[in-house]
């Protein structure tokens, strides 16, 4: 029998009327059979998402404050979603016990979960499937780290006898039962854990949008979207800040070969993008992928006659950003120059020691530093296949009148980073996209 895992986001589950899209979807496919869910998010702007509502309930607990109103702006919201819907799910007993949390001794991972876990009872009880908590299959050490090969053989044994299954997102417990979380957003995490441990087929992420985009909808209206993008593709687009998926929740899926499909909850006749270990064989790829960037960087270039020669300059000057606990972005040289681009906020902290240290250590002829750099990564596997891409890309951008700091490729030819200055991104971006898109 064909499993696909479908994550529903905080969006998707925001009220009583999305829950009952969420449901229309689910019963659309026998296939869906484990249901992972987030706390409900934001209905409107300016509404509240109820996991900050519960990290505010427990702030207050924490520092003796009035914490009632909090609590019964919570239980309303719940009450409302459980009573438009139609069922009779017991909450006394469960703000029961998250009151008794509160009075004996607030547990902030604990209060955090339970905008999931109520979300997951409830919605259990509209679609008739079995509630199963996370606690007793997503296990954590004693000091917080996910005990990965541990949790997949639980989620098997203790998923494998439900034909139907709703599981809470977010959390799971160490093993004396403390509940324990992941990061914000993690929820796509416990959709991909679980989606390993039934190696389910697809796993489903239903979101407020249709898939990936090409590139920031900021910055260009109504970038197409992606249909197809692999792991490798996705990881380096994350990495610049593109992505609608929390980033801890590719490798559990990755690791095996299951596909991502990500899809609009209110859209659902939209197919989404499809994240892939490979390429289908039929699947002819355009020249480039998608397009992401970030602000923020410094470049600092270094410049000494016949550094080629000098063995370990490299080593020397990365060693010295180590030294104070910096990691660089990209490391472009040539013969006899080298320059570093790292995060600038990071960088001003220690930015008099460092370069002191590169004076004193490499005894270099130019130092320079360029604050205000944007980095862009342009992203795609069929790069290597179509002649000419990087020609189209710098005279896209030359054609913008935005000049090129600097130019690096990733080792595995499906990534060309270009820098320019922070005023110069955006026309950078929106240049390189319509040279691809029109």
């Amino acid at each position: 029998m064909e499993r696909i895992t479908a994550k529903f986001g905080g969006s998707s589950l925001a009220d009583a009327d999305q829950i009952r899209k969420a449901a229309a979807i689910i019963n659309a496919d026998t296939a869906r059979r484990y249901v992972v869910v987030s706390a409900p998010g934001k209905r409107f702007p300016e509404d509240e998402k109820v996991t900050d509502l519960l990290y505010q309930l427990y702030d207050e607990a924490e520092n003796h404050k009035d914490w009632g109103e909090t609590l019964l702006k919570i239980r309303t919201r719940f009450e409302n979603i459980r009573d438009t819907l139609g069922i009779t799910t017991d909450l006394d007993s469960e703000f029961a016990l998250i009151e008794k949390n509160l009075r004996e001794e607030p547990q902030r991972d604990y209060l955090a979960s339970r905008g999931e876990y109520l979300n997951g009872k409830l919605i259990a009880s509209y679609v008739g499937a079995d509630f199963v908590d996370p606690k007793d299959m997503i296990l954590f050490s004693g000091n917080g780290a996910f005990l990965e090969e541990e949790t997949n053989r639980q989620v098997w044994e203790k998923l494998k006898r439900s034909r139907f299954a709703v599981i809470p997102g977010f959390y799971g417990a160490m093993l004396d039962g403390t509940i324990r979380t992941f990061s914000r957003g993690g929820s796509d995490i416990t959709g991909s854990i679980i989606a390993r441990g039934t190696a389910s087929e697809v796993y489903e992420n239903w979101t407020d949008v249709s898939g990936m985009l090409f590139t920031d909808p900021r910055i260009v209206d109504n970038p197409r979207t992606i249909d197809f993008v692999t792991y490798k593709e996705l990881r380096e687009l994350s990495y610049m800040g593109a992505s609608v998926l929390h980033e801890d929740a590719v490798f559990p899926v990755r690791k095996a070969g299951i596909p991502i499909n990500i899809r609009n909850t209110n859209r659902p006749q939209d197919q989404g993008t499809m994240i892939v270990p490979a390429l289908p064989e039929d699947y002819v790829p355009a020249p480039i992928t998608g397009i992401a960037g970030k602000k923020g960087f410094t470049n600092i270039y270094v410049e000494k006659s016949m550094m080629n020669v000098e063995v370990g300059f490299g080593a020397r000057l990365l060693t010295i950003f180590a030294e104070y606990g910096l990691s660089f972005e990209h490391c472009p040289t040539g013969i006899d120059t080298i320059a570093v681009v790292i995060n600038g906020e990071e960088f001003s902290r220690y930015e008099r020691e460092i370069l002191r240290d590169i004076r004193n250590e490499l005894k270099p002829d130019v130092v320079k530093v360029e604050p205000g750099v944007s980095v862009i990564a342009v992203v795609g596997s069929g790069i290597v296949g179509h002649y000419g891409v990087a020609a189209r890309v710098f005279k896209s951008i030359a054609e913008a009148g935005v000049n090129v700091l600097m130019i690096d490729s990733g080792a595995g030819e499906m990534c060309i980073i270009i820098s320019v200055l922070d005023e110069d991104y955006e026309r950078a971006v929106e240049a390189i996209y319509h040279e691809f898109n029109e």
